[in-house]
């Protein structure tokens, strides 16, 4: 199974910006989809952004969509979360997670290995 280590979170103002990174180990990361998730107290983990294994095809939340972009670099194996125009509704625990099969991105449980996330935390 694939290791996952999430990092390039921290406090930033409203309307900052943020790079998150998430390096992959153990398996090869253009075997997997992969998805960016976030969970801030009190709340379900919810969906963030995904990238298939070519990187062709990528979706994002409505809440995140036209400021957010994820990319990937298998060379490097790490995918990326750059966020911009951040909000204070972002503030949570961003987890990279990876999937084997592509059936329903938007899904926690289609996804095999998690890491262990990093905090971002927007202050206004």
């Amino acid at each position: 199974q694939v290791q996952l280590v999430e990092s390039g979170g921290g406090l930033v103002q409203a309307g900052g910006s943020l790079r998150l990174s998430c390096a992959a180990s153990g398996r090869t990361l253009s075997l997997y989809t992969m998805g960016w998730f976030r969970q801030a107290p009190g709340k379900e983990r919810e969906f963030v952004a995904a990238i298939t294994r070519s990187g062709r095809i990528i979706h994002y939340a409505d809440s995140v969509e036209g400021r957010t972009t994820i990319s990937r670099d298998n060379a490097k194996n790490t995918v990326y979360l750059q966020m911009n125009s951040l909000k204070p509704d972002d503030t949570a625990v961003y987890y990279c997670a990876a999937a084997s099969t592509y059936i329903s991105v938007m899904d926690p449980q289609e996804y095999d290995s998690w890491g262990q996330g990093t905090q971002v935390t927007v202050s206004s």
